[in-house]
């Protein structure tokens, strides 16, 4: 077993355990939020859990009791993004990984938090935790999967509740609706991940290939199709005076001024 910090960034780790590889996010004074030198950090090790032929299973999680905020939103209103070309949101949420990935989401998943464990196969919560897509109390909207993927994965009707209102889902009823694999109690949910990635680790690895490309492929031309719709929908969004004033109102710790523009 080796543990080391990812090139790049001390704050995203990396350890091997007999197949499977744990990426943790090390921020937790920032609720483990993601800016783009953390973006980088966590592509390196996606790339690595894809290049490496003896790693057969990833396992994405955060320190500190909290899976992720999203976005660092101070880094972001200072020009600062996690979203890197062709990738995504922390070199996640557009990339096609050719390796089965597990979430295990204490705490708070929030934003591209949610949008991170959307875009993993498997998701293992704390029944504490949380998923929030709160963009549009911010000015902004999910664009790194949570348009996308949430409607997909949970009745359509409840995923468009959550993303119109910034409601939080609670990790049981995310549970409920299919969304979670598994429930755990708070503090086990990285070693309920890690074993159900043994039990994926065990089987045949061209298998595990075959299984997660089948799937890949099946999905990834209709992904590619409403990223690109989607987008041409919010570039406008993100472009605009409201995207700023919400990132700069939570910095400065008042509530925003919508004008619309």
């Amino acid at each position: 077993m080796t543990t080391k910090p990812t090139t790049g960034a001390p704050t995203v780790h990396t350890e091997e355990q007999d197949g499977v590889l744990v990426i943790t996010i090390d921020r937790p004074k920032v609720r483990n939020a993601v800016d783009g030198a953390t973006a980088r950090a966590l592509a390196d090790a996606f790339d690595q859990l894809d290049s490496h032929d003896d790693l057969m299973v990833g396992v994405l999680t955060g320190a500190g009791g909290t899976f992720s905020a999203g976005m660092d939103l101070k880094a972001f209103a200072k020009g600062d993004t996690p979203v890197l070309p062709g990738r995504g949101f922390a070199g996640l949420t557009r990339t096609q990984l050719r390796t089965p990935l597990v979430a295990a989401v204490e705490g708070w998943a929030l934003g591209g938090g949610t949008e991170m464990a959307l875009a993993c196969d498997l998701i293992v919560a704390a029944e504490d935790a949380s998923f929030g897509l709160t963009e549009v109390t911010f000015g902004l909207v999910p664009p790194e999967g949570g348009i996308v993927r949430l409607p997909e994965r949970i009745p359509r009707n409840i995923a468009v509740e959550i993303l119109l209102t910034g409601d939080p889902l609670p990790a049981e009823r995310a549970h409920q609706l299919g969304l979670v694999n598994h429930l755990t109690p708070p503090g086990e949910t990285l070693t309920k991940a890690v074993e159900l990635a043994h039990r994926i680790a065990r089987n045949a690895p061209l298998s595990i290939t075959a299984v997660k490309r089948a799937v890949n492929e099946r999905t990834a031309y209709g992904d590619q199709d409403a990223f690109r719709q989607q987008d041409q929908l919010v570039a406008p969004v993100l472009a605009s005076h409201d995207a700023q004033e919400g990132a700069h109102a939570f910095a400065d710790k008042r509530p925003p001024h919508w004008e619309g523009r």
